[in-house]
């Protein structure tokens, strides 16, 4: 990888950290992941890094295969936190 790729890989995994982080302290705090608000938060920040790889793939920062594991890692993590709230 070259130096900016490098960096662009750490941004968009620290993008993808804090979407895990914001939608932790929603669920925790706010709401329930059924209630609308929480998905509205949700889709409209996925969406946000989904295009954020996106231009990082098409500029050739990173792979397209790297900007899927991005987002199915989040997605993963998303989802056990969420069976876990649920699960309460």
């Amino acid at each position: 990888m070259t130096e900016h790729s490098e960096k662009a890989y750490a941004l968009l995994q620290a993008d993808a950290e804090k979407i895990r982080k914001l939608i932790e302290v929603q669920m925790e705090n706010l709401t329930m992941p059924q209630c609308p608000l929480y998905e509205e938060v949700l889709d409209t920040q996925m969406f946000g890094l989904s295009r954020e790889i996106d231009f990082a793939v098409r500029l050739e920062l990173i792979d397209e295969e790297t900007g899927k594991h991005i987002l199915s890692e989040l997605e993963r993590k998303l989802a056990a936190f969420h069976e876990a709230v649920v699960g309460k």
